[in-house]
């Protein structure tokens, strides 16, 4: 097969960025290194989130096209549309439900406000003093990896996958893989999270570790995705070790706990006392917790970029190369959105949202704080 593109990634980003050009008619290879990333760690959440207008917009697109490939997708992706409850613990954060329910709304969201009753009635293992939620009834959840697999399969004949180590992307946008040989097309996609900065490191990109733990099967014990409303303060801007409750009823019954947030580390190791701290977050609003046996506990880095929002678009000065990376905890979430906004941009297209607010951004100050500097 004659290629027109090459995807560097298999995870969520990478399959839908295959799965969208291979829509518009591109012929797609897709190399893969097979050593894992956000896409296997993550918890696999689709939501729309509004800490931004961009953010709404990429999360907004993401999720209509998350449920019109729904269901069709296989049993198992694991695709659950659940809701999620935004958890709010006092009268302050219920003032601050009923902006962003406001918000939603504005741009054609729906959702609604629970009172303290409702939520009970709704999450009865929630503690009981909590002041109410605001509930989104279009989010959902999947198992990511399953999904990338899927997306990938749809294109059929026009995607193909390679399993092989990019070691470098030379001036000329050749790639030199492990092997010592080479792979070329007329465009190429750089859609490997937190790997991208080894083929890259001008990209202003840094590592962000998650804990995260699931426990034994528990069917019925929590019905929706659960996020406390504090999560924006306490976890999603912080530059320090942080941690918020979140909390996913899983298919299989089980549940998946959340979340932390560390930067300054790329050690794999699950940390005992960082873990606790998430544990006794979640523990504050579900306190039945305590009683369920956990099954395994993990580790993964997000890939974020200093505003948070995705790096979408052409690479400034690198011959062929297309970024679709900087992610960091909405990789799943907006991956299709992504995809199909990067492809529009590569094959001429419309992209139906402006796509001005992912463009890479801080590269070229990133050269220039790295090149030696002429003393006078």
């Amino acid at each position: 097969m004659d290629t027109d593109v090459i995807v560097i990634g298999a995870g969520i980003v990478g399959a839908a960025c295959a799965h969208a050009l291979a829509q518009a008619g591109r012929r797609v290879l897709v190399l893969d290194a097979r050593i894992g990333g956000a896409t296997g760690a993550g918890m696999g959440h689709l939501v729309v989130m509004d800490d931004n207008p961009a953010e709404l917009a990429l999360s907004r697109h993401s999720m209509a096209q998350w449920r019109a490939l729904a269901p069709r997708m296989g049993e198992d992706c694991a695709y659950s549309a659940c809701g999620t409850l935004w958890i709010a613990a006092n009268e302050e954060e219920m003032a601050e439900a009923e902006r962003k329910q406001q918000r939603l709304h504005a741009h054609g969201i729906d959702s609604r406000l629970l009172d303290a009753p409702a939520l009970t009635r709704a999450e009865p293992a929630l503690r009981k003093d909590l002041a109410g939620a605001l509930e989104v009834p279009g989010d959902g959840i999947l198992y990511a990896p399953n999904a990338a697999r899927w997306l990938l399969a749809q294109g059929g004949a026009s995607i193909r996958v390679e399993h092989a180590k990019v070691d470098a992307i030379e001036d000329d946008g050749t790639l030199q893989l492990a092997d010592g040989s080479r792979r070329t097309a007329p465009q190429i996609v750089l859609a490997n999270g937190i790997e991208a900065t080894t083929l890259c490191p001008e990209l202003p990109i840094r590592p962000k570790k998650g804990h995260l733990l699931i426990t034994d099967r528990y069917p019925g014990t929590v019905h929706h995705q659960l996020v406390e409303l504090g999560y924006v303060t306490s976890a999603h801007h912080s530059d320090g070790d942080s941690v918020a409750f979140n909390v996913q009823p899983r298919p299989t019954g089980q549940l998946l706990i959340g979340s932390s947030r560390q930067f300054g580390t790329t050690d794999p190791a699950v940390e005992a006392p960082m873990l606790a701290r998430m544990l006794q977050r979640a523990l504050d609003y579900l306190p039945g917790l305590a009683d369920l046996n956990a099954v395994r506990s993990w580790t993964g880095l997000r890939a974020a970029t200093p505003d948070g929002l995705p790096l979408l678009g052409k690479h400034p000065w690198r011959e062929k190369l297309w970024l679709a990376v900087g992610h960091e905890g909405l990789g799943v979430t907006t991956a299709p959105g992504s995809a199909h906004l990067l492809a529009a941009l590569m094959t001429g297209a419309a992209p139906g949202f402006d796509a001005a607010p992912y463009a890479p951004r801080g590269l070229l100050e990133e050269r220039m704080s790295a090149a030696p500097r002429v003393h006078q």
